[in-house]
Parts: structure tokens; sequence; C-alpha cells
């Protein structure tokens, strides 16, 4: 039998051309679907998480209404004593919150109050973590003696009651401000991050992409804050929403044992220290709850938005 020659020729054409296919690299796959962006996760995460969303927008709706109306408060208007408005009740005299002991307006002062507590732990939080991941990152990566020995020192900072030294420090110094406080706070808080950071640090530097980095003669601090740091970002940020409400916390406590900052610089722990006198607590509530509901708004709020942020690193942790 008698095959067609164009026939034949179009079937051995079509057996000796190899079928063409698209190889994608396995890094562009590993970024876009495996690895997505900390942008695009956060985004998801917070798409997905309507009580995180919300508690983000509350917070930073909050937060600047505080700092701006701060502006428009003068310090005579916390600091002077008016003993003909002392305890005023609320919505009274045009006072909205009441007044307190001497005679000032609540409002006002729970603003500035909240103003600066808000400015310290934001502060506290921003030096810790750059010593935290500066510390964390050049131990974890380098290792060796010096590891060995810094990590003993960090290990006997971290069993120290740091409340009471900042307490004796505090007493210590004859004139302190608001940045002296942030020193003294940050230079005894940052210890817990360091063995944090240190320990994801320990992870990313066996990783494939560090080792190819060291084989390519990449210098040893390029490694670390160009291609480590970034992989610990959604660590660091799910870490800092925690640390900021824990600083919240810590200087809140301080002020109320009247340690934190001078007298005659509002704070939310000295308007919680009302508290303490019995007819303050039970008699003129106004006082003291105002700054007790910011403590509790922003707790609770931050709390939320850090478990949306934990579960962004935690993921992006299991991927790799």
């Amino acid at each position: 039998m008698t095959l067609n020659t164009k026939q034949d020729a179009a079937v051995i054409a079509d057996a000796e051309i190899p079928e063409q296919t698209t190889v994608v690299p396995e890094n562009i796959v590993e970024d876009e679907t495996i690895q997505p962006s900390l942008k695009k996760a956060l985004l998801r995460e917070f798409t997905k998480d309507q009580g995180a969303q919300f508690a983000l927008i509350l917070l930073v709706f909050i937060t600047a209404i505080i700092f701006v109306a701060a502006l428009f408060i003068k310090r005579v208007d916390f600091v002077d004593v008016r003993i003909m408005d002392q305890y005023l009740a609320p919505f009274q005299d045009g006072h909205i919150l009441g007044t307190d002991n001497g005679g000032h307006d609540i409002l006002k002062l729970a603003t500035v109050a909240a103003r600066n507590s808000l400015t310290i732990a934001f502060f506290v939080t921003i030096f810790i973590l750059l010593l935290g991941a500066a510390g964390g990152l050049i131990t974890g990566y380098f290792g060796g003696k010096f590891d060995v020995i810094f990590m003993r020192f960090i290990d006997f900072m971290t069993i120290l009651p740091i409340m009471m030294i900042i307490i004796v420090l505090v007493t210590l110094i004859p004139s302190y401000d608001m940045w002296s406080l942030i020193l003294i706070m940050t230079l005894l808080g940052w210890f817990n991050t360091v063995r944090l950071i240190r320990a994801r640090t320990l992870v990313e530097a066996n990783r494939d992409y560090v080792k190819a980095s060291k084989t390519s003669g990449t210098g040893d601090f390029k490694i670390i804050f160009r291609e480590i740091l970034p992989n610990l970002s959604s660590l660091i940020i799910a870490e800092s929403t925690l640390m900021f409400a824990g600083n919240i916390g810590l200087e809140t406590a301080l002020s109320f044992l009247g340690f934190g900052l001078p007298a005659g610089t509002p704070s939310l722990g000295t308007l919680l220290n009302a508290a303490t006198d019995p007819e303050t607590m039970t008699d003129k509530p106004w006082v003291w709850v105002p700054a007790a509901v910011i403590i509790l708004v922003y707790t609770i709020m931050i709390m939320i938005i850090g478990q949306a942020l934990r579960r962004v690193a935690d993921q992006r942790q299991a991927l790799g």
C-alpha cells in the first residue's frame, strides 16, 4: 500500500519535533504562590478578619483624634489649680467629663495623658526593636564564643525584676523627663526581643538562599540586613504590636505607683492613681474611669490586631 508522501512527511515531522513545554522558575512559583509578599499577606488577612480590620481603623481614628486634640490644649489647662471648679460632675459648667481635685477638666487631662502614654510606648517599642533586631541578627548569624557569652548576659538580665530597677533608677536621677523614662525603659526592655530574633535568625542562617549568597561572595552584613531581615519582617511587626501594648501597661503601672512621668505631667497612670482614694473611687468615678476606658479599649484593639499579625507571621514561617 502506497502512502501519500505529504502525509508521511507530516507524520515524520510531528514525531521528530518535541513537545514544547513552559518551564516556570522555582523562585517565581515560590514568591507568588507559596510565599506571598508581606503586603499581600497582611491585606488578605485583614480583609478576611473583619474584627481586626475594624480594630485597626478604630485604633488609627482614636489615636489621630488624641494627638490632634492635644495640640490645642495649653499647659495651664492641666497645671493651674482652680479650687472653685474642684470635683465638678460631668456636664456641669461646660465640663463634659467633669473635673478633678485641682479643678482640671478631665477630658483635656485624659487627652494629654493618653498622648503622653502613647508617645512613651511608641518610642520605647521602636528603640527596643532596633536594639533587639540588631543584637539578635548579629549574634544569631555569626554565633561562636561571642554569641555564647552575649546570650548568657541576656539570660541573666531577663531574670532581673525590671520594674524594680526602673523605680530605683528613676529615684536616683535628680531631674528626669519623658525622654529619660523612655531611655531607661528601652535599656531594660530589649532582652526578650533579642532572644526571639536570634532564634529565628538561627533558622534563616541555615537556609539555601543564605548559603548561596555566601558562596557568591556577598558580605555578611549585606546578607543579614538585606536578605535575612526582610524575611523576619512579619515576625517583627507582630511582636511590635504586642510589645506596644505591654509598654503602655508598664508606663501606666510606673505612673500609677508615682515613678513614671514627673509631677505635673499627666499620664494615664496618674489618672488611675486617683482611684486609690476610696471616696474618689466610689463617689467620683469620672476622675479615673476615662483613663481606665482608654487603656481597656487600646488593649483590646491591639490584642485583636496582634492576633491577626501573629497569624500572618506563623503562616509565612510555616511556608518558609
